[in-house]
């Protein structure tokens, strides 16, 4: 078999001056189309987590009858009104009927100053407890944190990212630890010191700061301090809370240690509004992972964030979107 050996002159190893400027380009026009890429792929994360509707929200419940949702439907049917999401529940045990309906406001013919008072004069003959919603207001949420960054992380790339359509005004914070995490974004950081000694002065000064900031709704991203029923009571159903335990188990401090210490084959996270009782708030989401008896306290620590990260996510997905109705300690979700 005949062997072939390939030799190239030195000199024509060097690129001439023409294929050199050929391959800047080249180089150039792919470095431009990834960078177009990467702007335009933002851009339709942002567009496609904004209603491309202008749209009204109604969340109702009431004692269940014949009619509720006819009623509802007509209202909306009769002031030129499209249905764009329309979803319902009745708890059979307590007989209580529950609706989340979204309408289009374009061509809708009552503006929207009217649409509450109009539409107290369906709901009161039903005795409906309800809220109105509407797309182009963007809800304020002011962050509680603590020294855990991996809730507040996923938050702020959420936030930052455009996956959610809510405004940040402040992060509050009993220690200094995230100030730098938190400057990095922008969003002016609030240090409030809790000790056993001040702790009235210091919810004093937090509730203070949020009479100023004015927000829809507070969040506590791993914030480790037990709020008053004074300061609950401002936020009535306004105020989502993360704990690292699959609820109603492990109230209180340290659930990963006595999950360990019980042998648990699965751990979870539970994301609730906070109430007066500890851990006790109605539950928004929940989710699971399992662990078995290789896996240290260390192990279940490091399972469990990802999964407070996703749970707390969600429910302040639901919150955002309007989907949340609360009744008996109990929510239920639609939409």
């Amino acid at each position: 078999m005949k062997s072939y050996q390939t030799f190239t002159h030195p000199q024509l190893l060097e690129k001439p001056p023409v294929l050199k400027g050929v391959l800047s380009l080249f180089l150039s026009l792919i470095m431009y189309n990834a960078i177009r890429l990467c702007y335009f792929s933002l851009e339709q994360t942002r567009t496609m987590n904004q209603s491309p509707f202008h749209s009204a929200v109604l969340l109702i419940s009431c004692p269940d009858r014949q009619g509720l949702v006819a009623a509802v439907t007509a209202f909306i049917a009769r002031h030129n009104g499209n249905i764009l999401h329309l979803d319902q529940h009745v708890d059979a045990a307590e007989n209580v009927f529950f609706m989340r309906v979204e309408w289009e406001l374009g061509g809708f013919t009552l503006d929207a100053a009217a649409i509450a008072p109009a539409f107290e004069q369906v709901a009161a003959p039903f005795a409906m407890t309800w809220e109105l919603h509407f797309s182009d207001q963007i809800p304020r949420m002011v962050v509680f944190v603590s020294k855990e960054a991996h809730c507040l992380y996923d938050i702020l790339y959420r936030w930052q990212s455009g996956e959610w359509r809510v405004n940040i005004p402040a992060i509050v914070s009993n220690h200094p630890d995230l100030g730098d995490l938190v400057g990095k974004f922008g969003i002016p950081y609030h240090v409030i010191s809790v000790n056993k000694e001040d702790k009235r002065e210091a919810e004093a000064a937090q509730l203070a700061l949020l009479e100023q900031l004015q927000p829809d709704f507070v969040v506590l991203a791993r914030y480790m301090q037990i709020l008053s029923e004074t300061f609950v009571a401002n936020f009535a159903n306004r105020i989502i809370n993360i704990h690292h335990s699959f609820l109603p188990a492990f109230v209180g401090a340290k659930p990963y240690h006595r999950a360990h210490g019980r042998g648990v084959k699965i751990i979870g996270a539970s994301s609730h509004y906070v109430t007066a009782e500890l851990d006790a708030g109605p539950i928004i989401e929940q989710d699971v992972v399992r662990v078995n008896h290789r896996d240290s306290v260390d192990d279940l620590i490091r399972k469990g964030k990802d999964v407070e990260k996703l749970v707390l996510s969600r429910a302040i997905r639901y919150h955002l979107n309007h989907q949340v109705l609360v009744y008996n300690n109990k929510t239920v979700i639609l939409g």
